[in-house]
């Protein structure tokens, strides 16, 4: 099953596999995308960040977005869906 939130990450960011471990260790679903190997993927984060390439960056369904959130920060937006 899908989760309601994409994590936009890459395979050498430490703060995303942090974020990740946290999410998974709490029974949080997501789905994930690696901006360096999907081109598009990195348009949409640095649409979300003003330009730059900031991960973690998280795109919910609804559209909003969190970038290195903590996983508190997570569970209230989720709260909101």
């Amino acid at each position: 099953m899908s989760g309601t939130f994409t994590v936009y990450s890459t395979p050498w960011c430490g703060y995303c596999h942090r974020l990740k471990g946290q999410l998974k260790r709490e029974g949080i679903e997501f789905d994930e995308v690696d901006i360096e190997a999907q081109p598009d993927a990195a348009l949409l984060v640095e649409k979300a960040n003003n330009g730059n390439q900031t991960v973690p960056t998280l795109i919910f369904a609804d559209g909003t977005a969190l970038t290195n959130p903590s996983v508190a920060q997570v569970k209230a937006q989720l709260a909101l869906a």
